[in-house]
């Protein structure tokens, strides 16, 4: 069974859409291994953005991923980083066609409601990032 990790931004905890994406998400047959609400610490912002260090933009990620409560996710399935990424539609909502979570929630590259990991490595490191073991069953 594959893990992945799914973060719900503050723009789409703003709008109010939490539950509707979970929903999507336990449809399609995804089991929720592990969930928390909370504001990201700098630490976990920063280690979240890592491979984007030394970049102009940056900054702007860390401080949009900090301006609010976000939802975090581990989700189980066969597939699941893969079904995720397909549920979650490509990171410019412009882009993503209707059905999709950014397609149908989101507005802007900036704010675009989700994260979703890319890899089952990417998955592991975010995991470990925002849960404790004892945080996923």
């Amino acid at each position: 069974m594959e893990r992945t990790f799914v973060l719900i931004k503050p723009d789409g905890v703003a709008k109010g859409v939490c539950g509707d994406i979970i929903s999507r998400f336990e449809r399609r047959g995804l089991k929720i291994a592990g969930v928390k609400f909370f504001n990201i610490l700098a630490e976990q912002a920063d280690e979240h953005y890592k491979e984007h260090r030394g970049k102009s933009f940056n900054s702007n990620l860390v401080n949009y991923i900090m301006s609010g409560p976000v939802l975090a996710m581990v989700l189980t399935g066969e597939n699941a980083v893969k079904i995720v990424r397909a549920m979650i539609g490509p990171t410019n909502p412009a882009e993503a066609a209707p059905g999709t979570i950014r397609g149908d929630f989101g507005l802007t590259i900036e704010r675009n409601i989700i994260h979703g990991s890319d890899s089952i490595s990417s998955a592991e490191r975010e995991i470990e990032i925002f849960f404790n073991k004892n945080e996923l069953i």
